[in-house]
């Protein structure tokens, strides 16, 4: 299998029942693990993913209740975009959207290529597309009851991302992290910069929509928290950290997430970007039940001892 791109997403969301209903049983992705933010241990943190939980399919919820709803701008990471088998199983999941009151804008053409564009509760901008490289029976999609598995979510596709000066990005992320500009495209008056990495899972890539007119987006529930990139192991992770010091980046150092090592740092346009390691320890925890809450909290050996006052302190 080759390596991803996009390592995974992490979004923020209001309330855990609904995150949990939206991903898990309405878009049919696997629940991989109920645990807390590591730097914030109030604040709840939930993984979806494939039935592997592995790095280029996982898409995770930071639960903030009291947070105040976003302000959509520019300088922000704007959309992440699935890969569904084929466009057939765009009309699938078209129909189940409405069946399910899911705001959307119906099949259209991006790209040259066929998107649906959906929001999720709080309005985390999402999109599926047809997968754009490789075979489906390749991958380990979640199986859900009510979602026919040729209509499954993969994994994925694709990151878009609203920024004054896209020049500025692409530079950074062709010098930081290898990537390469595959083209250039207008779409609703804004020019798109696209970039991508050979033999990347899904084709997988990072489109830059250029827009100084708008204000700078104010995060808050709706928002992308960050985009994490992949680095293939420890010592891609070191190589990457050399150079955002040379570029003088804010930045993190390198994080233990027991599962991996990452660091984040701020690009020119001040998204928010966490590098993390491909090679990962990570063992799904056998969950047998839909139940969001006879799911057990799972927590790293080091916080174990403060597991009761995590577990009062993450109570609604």
């Amino acid at each position: 299998m080759t390596s991803p791109l996009i390592h995974h997403v992490s979004v923020i969301n209001r309330d855990r029942y609904i995150t949990f209903d939206f991903y898990h049983k309405l878009l049919g992705l696997e629940f991989l693990l109920k645990t807390v933010n590591q730097d914030e241990i109030e604040m709840l943190h939930l993984f979806f993913g494939d039935k592997t939980g592995r790095p280029g399919t996982e898409f995770s919820v930071f639960e903030m209740q009291n947070a105040p709803a976003k302000q959509f701008g520019t300088n922000s990471l704007e959309r992440t975009v699935f890969a569904v088998p084929s466009e057939v199983s765009l009309e699938f999941w078209l129909a189940r959207f409405e069946t399910h009151d899911v705001f959307n804008c119906e099949i259209e053409y991006y790209q040259g290529r066929k998107y649906l564009h959906f929001e999720d509760r709080d309005g985390i901008q999402l999109a599926l597309t047809s997968l754009r490289k490789g075979d489906a029976s390749e991958h380990a999609p979640h199986q859900s009851a009510d979602i026919p598995q040729e209509h499954t979510i993969l994994g994925i596709d694709s990151f878009q991302c609203r920024v004054r000066y896209a020049d500025a990005s692409a530079r950074s992320f062709m010098v930081t992290h290898g990537l390469e500009k595959i083209e250039t495209y207008e779409h609703n008056h804004h020019q798109v910069t696209v970039l991508g990495q050979k033999d990347a899972l899904f084709g997988q890539q990072v489109h830059l929509i250029e827009d100084r007119l708008r204000g700078i987006e104010k995060q808050g529930i709706g928002s992308v928290h960050h985009l994490a990139l992949n680095a293939k192991n420890c010592d891609h992770l070191g190589a990457i950290e050399k150079l955002i010091l040379e570029n003088n980046f804010n930045y993190s150092g390198i994080k233990q997430r027991d599962f991996f090592e990452s660091l984040y740092y701020r690009e020119p346009n001040n998204l928010l970007i966490e590098v993390a390691t491909e090679q990962t320890k990570f063992e799904k925890p056998a969950i047998k039940t839909d139940d969001y809450d006879a799911i057990p909290l799972f927590l790293p050996d080091f916080l174990e001892d403060r597991r009761r006052y995590i577990e009062n302190q993450i109570k609604r």
